[in-house]
């Protein structure tokens, strides 16, 4: 490694490009870039921070997010750190003449030490940019497969979340520096410097007339960003404030004078808001892509819900209003990548929004206010607004819900399936009361109460019309009210959803004074789940503490939420371990690790680790393992100091071997993950898992079994540490397949996703030597900050699949008289060539 072939290729006097030396960063981070090179040939330029240097590659076609597309990576020479901020032209006869972007940039982390890996011709790393995300994978190609007489290398990218069939070349195509494309880079530009920030904001609002050429195919839908509920304001500058408006989210896409305006859920409404897509058709812009909200206003200025919905149905006076909060694609340009700020600025212009005269017209520009965030949101209330959304200033447009995007409310109200009504007493018309429920988070329909106000009379009429044609026999709600409250119900299909304003939820999960607001035809009645008021940014859920060592471990960033959904923080997943420590440590003693880590706090941009160069600190000791032809060290803990210093380094997950020091090479445990297919019920998995117990009785050996924080159960099995890993795998695989014989339409010892459909996968490869399985009282890096918890056996009435999280088991603990695995030594067993006898 080095710069001299880098500074012997250049003449500095003639090219922009950073003369640069080798040098480090100060944060600590390995950064990496990948440039977009339009040389006699367009390429890309990736990039890995090594030693000092960039470490290069050239890879013709450019990353694939697509596993099964292996790109050709050249490896080149080295380029200085500097190199990663340079974008520009290098001008005519120079080395690599042409134009420089930075299509990507962000920094990496390395599986295991980058330097022998390199070596060894395997790396392996994870990515954390602004376009590539997840694992990957640099392989070379043997020596005397190469025709260049170069090291030429595959570029592969690992099968996890962040992989898809997405061509993110073409997709994004842009700078992520100067928001430019490479065609806009311009040669008569001073080489090497970035264009001035009003040149960079993306094409200006053209007429149809005068619209260049689509550099960027209008995408032809795009789903929506979506907010998350919080319990009070962000403050600060880094938020910019919106009225939250209480009507149909539109999505509004203009193509050269063709107007579609689309739900949430792609649904055409363009025939149902006419006037809306005929004033859209009049703005001077060939391409755009509009997000914004429906609403109708009647003659007093009042608009709400219900109003919408009368205008829908009837055709009532009131005014159809587009109010526009974003804007997604500008003739040829997409701008998803754009901050929020240079969005608006754009959609400001588009709409010739005048804050001297904001609200006129059917198409309007919704407004906002940087910082005073509880000021507005008193104000919302007061005037009676729904709440506000808090969005991130400088952020990019993300798809789905998360936390760039928050929803405050003035008042509790959201959706809820209609599974029953009942009859109308009285003068009533219609119907008396509306029943209503919300999905858990294994799909099951919750009876949460009944609603019989907030109706009119055409409304009860109308609605009873549509209820009618749903009626079945039995309530769809796994938790149907009972005795007199079921009397005279009539169950219906859970198709329809409403809108409901209500006080609060009481302890036993029903609605206090409900009201009802309106049909919701955009939101598919599956999709509705209780909405449950998270943290905002910065503010744990945990008692304050200033303290920022646990365990007489310090910890940075103690705020950082690590669980977004739940805002759980460092701290107070620190708090966690300290409270179970005595739980969770006979589990690690001894025993190598795999590691999850999400340092960013972030559950998108996990990665595993399984190898350290040295020990880490005095309270994290490194394993020696023999693996191939190298010894490489594995991470280990035996004390809570230990494990606060891992959630330090931002780990969610521990996963243990099945062998411990000092005998690594004879596993003491035999572990079988129970995984069912989605559409297995609960009922099935439990079978397994008490078939599984019988056939290891009859063995002589003990069952104990934990939840594993997902889907599924684990069934470990303590042995005497005698055979080796090929034998205790071998025995494993014989048990499973003894089970598969007996009943095939049930189970399957096979990994084939296709061959799992309808059954549980009985997984005996956790016994592999290098294999490992989630720790007991590990928590997961899932969303709801799930927890791997040993139980009895008779706990298995329940389905416990994800019912145990980071809030909930310290409390457990402490009601527990027995250990759940108490008698798990005393059942340690050796594994015999009699006992594989009984199962063939």
């Amino acid at each position: 490694m080095g710069l001299q072939r880098y500074h012997r290729k250049r003449d500095f006097a003639k090219t922009p490009e950073p003369r640069g030396k080798i040098a480090t960063h100060a944060d600590g981070k390995l950064s990496f870039v990948v440039h977009k090179h339009a040389a006699r040939r367009l390429h890309y330029d990736f990039r890995l921070e090594m030693d000092g240097v960039l470490s290069s590659w050239a890879v013709p076609k450019g990353p694939s997010l697509d596993p099964k597309q292996r790109r050709l990576a050249v490896e080149v020479e080295d380029h200085p750190l500097d190199y990663g901020a340079f974008e520009g032209t290098i001008p005519k006869g120079e080395y690599g003449a042409g134009r420089v972007i930075i299509w990507d940039r962000g920094y990496w982390v390395p599986e295991s030490n980058p330097a022998a890996a390199r070596r060894q011709g395997k790396l392996k790393f994870h990515l954390f940019g602004e376009k590539l995300h997840g694992g990957w994978t640099l392989v070379r190609i043997r020596r005397p497969r190469e025709a260049n007489g170069k090291n030429n290398w595959l570029l592969i990218k690992e099968s996890d979340d962040d992989a898809s069939q997405r061509n993110i070349v073409e997709e994004r195509p842009e700078s992520v520096k100067s928001g430019r494309i490479i065609e806009e880079v311009n040669e008569a530009q001073t080489p090497g410097k970035a264009m001035p920030r009003s040149s960079r904001r993306g094409p200006s609002v053209r007429r149809r007339d005068g619209a260049a050429r689509a550099k960027t195919a209008l995408a032809k839908f795009v789903e929506p960003q979506l907010a998350t509920l919080v319990s009070a304001v962000p403050e600060g500058q880094n938020w910019l404030h919106e009225l939250k408006f209480d009507g149909y989210r539109i999505l509004c896409r203009i193509d050269n004078g063709r107007v579609s305006l689309l739900t949430r859920n792609a649904q055409d409404w363009t025939s149902r808001f006419g006037s809306l897509a005929q004033a859209a058709k009049e703005l001077d812009v060939g391409q755009a892509l509009i997000d914004g909200e429906v609403i109708a206003v009647d003659d007093k200025g009042k608009h709400s819900f219900q109003v919408l919905q009368n205008v829908l149905k009837h055709g009532d006076s009131a005014e159809l209003v587009y109010y526009a909060f974003d804007l997604l694609h500008l003739d040829g340009r997409d701008l998803r990548a754009s901050a929020l700020l240079d969005r608006k600025e754009l959609l400001q212009r588009l709409l010739r929004f005048d804050p001297k005269a904001p609200g006129t017209g059917v198409l309007r520009y919704s407004e906002h206010w940087i910082g005073q965030g509880s000021r507005i949101f008193d104000k919302a209330c007061e005037i009676g607004f729904e709440g506000i959304i808090a969005k991130r200033v400088d952020g990019p447009y993300r798809s789905g819900r998360g936390r760039d995007w928050l929803k405050i409310k003035c008042s509790k109200n959201q959706e809820f399936v209609i599974g029953g009504f009942t009859d109308p007493a009285g003068a009533r018309a219609g119907f008396g009361a509306l029943l209503l429920g919300v999905h858990d988070d294994s799909g099951g329909l919750r009876y949460a109460g009944r609603v019989g106000t907030g109706f009119d009379d055409r409304m009860l009429r109308e609605l009873r019309a549509r209820l009618d044609k749903l009626e079945r026999k039995s309530p769809a709600f796994v938790n149907p009210p009972k005795g007199g409250d079921a009397k005279g119900v009539h169950w219906v299909e859970p198709e329809l959803v409403g809108e409901v304003v209500f006080t609060e939820w009481t302890s036993d999960g029903l609605l206090r004074h409900p009201s009802f607001k309106g049909l919701r035809e955009d939101k598919p009645a599956k999709q509705i789940q209780r909405e449950v008021a998270k943290p905002p940014p910065h503010q744990s859920a945990a008692p304050a503490s200033q303290d920022d060592r646990v365990a007489g471990i310090k910890l940075t960033h103690r705020d950082r939420v690590l669980y977004p959904d739940q805002g759980i923080t460092k701290h107070e997943l620190a708090l966690y371990y300290e409270q179970i420590a005595d739980w969770i440590l006979p589990h690690l003693e001894g025993r190598p690790l795999t590691l999850v880590r999400c340092p960013e706090g972030d559950l998108k941009q996990c990665f595993y680790q399984r190898h350290t160069r040295d020990a880490v600190s005095d309270v994290i000791h490194a394993i020696p393992v023999r693996e191939k032809r190298s010894t490489v060290k594995y991470l280990s803990v035996d004390s809570l100091p230990g494990i606060i210093t891992l959630v330090q380094m931002g780990v969610l997950e521990l996963h243990t071997w099945g062998s411990r020091v000092p005998r690594i090479e004879q596993p003491d445990r035999m572990t079988f993950d129970l995984d069912p297919g989605p559409e297995v019920p609960w009922d099935q998995v439990k079978a397994a898992a008490a078939e599984l117990r019988a056939r290891l009785r009859d063995l002589d050996l003990g069952a104990f079994v934990k939840t594993t924080g997902g889907k599924g159960l684990h069934i470990v099995v303590p042995i005497v540490p005698k055979q080796n890993w090929q034998y205790v795998k071998d025995f494993s695989r014989s048990v499973a397949e003894s089970l598969v014989h007996e009943a095939p339409e049930r189970y399957t010892a096979t990994m084939s996703k296709s061959k799992r459909r309808g059954k549980v996968f009985i997984d005996y490869l956790r016994n592999s030597r290098t294999a490992s399985a989630v720790c007991a009282y590990s928590t997961r890096a899932r969303p709801d900050a799930s927890v791997s918890v040993p139980v009895r056996w008779p706990e298995l009435t329940e389905d416990l699949r994800g019912h145990f999280t980071v809030r909930n088991v310290p409390e457990r603990l402490a009601r527990l008289r027995k250990d759940p695995w108490g008698d798990y030594e005393a059942a340690r067993r050796p594994l015999t060539a009699k006992m594989l006898r009984q199962l063939e």
